[in-house]
């Protein structure tokens, strides 16, 4: 009977370890899961704060940001007009940076007919005077390669330097002439800063250039009628002693030949 009574007793005993162990064991199960749930919670939590933060510092740093060198140059050649508008806003960067040839941003986008881009590099203050290693500024090309809506804007905002000349000692007219940009011809005379007889390394005036250097074709009969009236002096020499009118004769431009002998 002693027996029988200690062995319930025994079953009883184990039996009531075993359920204080579950629960046990089902506590800290909650509390494990609980402590997950709000590691979980802060982590999202500092993870939100963090990113309030990055964008607050980003946003401050943007506004104070100034941009590497060259990254101006890099958005005039993909014609991208809102990222040059952005770095322009940078007041400290550099508009006139150059690259290994010299070239300026404007110098750039006046080679590619970037017209809008151009015109804002202008509004800017870009130089339209600043040459490149072969004597090219934005208006010097513009007026020598017919970029005649570029070149129209930096006549109206800024002032050329009619000191400055190409690397055959040319002002902008000449060259405008030589290679039949009518339209460049007619805006330089208008306009009237660069000298009408000036002459090049060569003793080349326009007018000269107009007719030795070219085709005596309809375009060029136009040009050397445009500089006449415009008051080019016929009579000028060349460095070989030769005038206008000596070329048209020796070329066999009768046309050419006319117009000069009329005025």
């Amino acid at each position: 009977m002693t027996k029988m009574l200690f062995q319930k007793i025994s079953v009883l005993f184990f039996t009531l370890i075993l359920f204080s162990a579950c629960q046990t064991k089902t506590a800290d199960t909650k509390q494990s899961v609980k402590e997950s749930t709000s590691m979980t919670t802060e982590k999202s939590s500092t993870g939100q704060t963090n990113e309030l933060e990055t964008v607050s510092t980003s946003s401050t740093q943007q506004a104070n940001q100034t941009f590497p060198a060259g990254t101006l140059i890099q958005a005039v050649r993909e014609n991208d007009a809102a990222k040059v508008a952005t770095i322009l806003q940078d007041k400290n960067y550099v508009i006139d940076e150059v690259n290994d040839k010299g070239e300026t941003p404007l110098l750039i986008a006046t080679h590619e007919n970037f017209i809008d881009i151009a015109k804002q590099l202008i509004d800017a203050g870009a130089d339209i005077n600043v040459q490149d290693q072969i004597s090219d500024s934005p208006y010097l090309y513009a007026g020598a390669q017919g970029k005649t809506e570029i070149l129209a804007y930096m006549l109206d905002k800024q002032v050329p330097d009619q000191q400055k000349v190409n690397r055959f000692g040319g002002n902008a007219l000449i060259p405008a002439a030589e290679k039949g940009h009518l339209e460049n011809v007619k805006l330089l005379l208008k306009d009237g800063r660069a000298a009408i007889d000036h002459q090049n390394n060569y003793g080349y005036t326009a007018l000269i250039e107009a007719v030795a250097l070219r085709d005596g074709s309809e375009i060029y009969q136009q040009i050397v009628k445009v500089l006449l009236e415009g008051g080019a002096d016929k009579t000028l020499k060349d460095n070989t002693g030769r005038t206008a009118e000596d070329y048209a004769r020796s070329l066999g431009y009768s046309e050419m030949l006319n117009t000069l002998r009329s005025y």
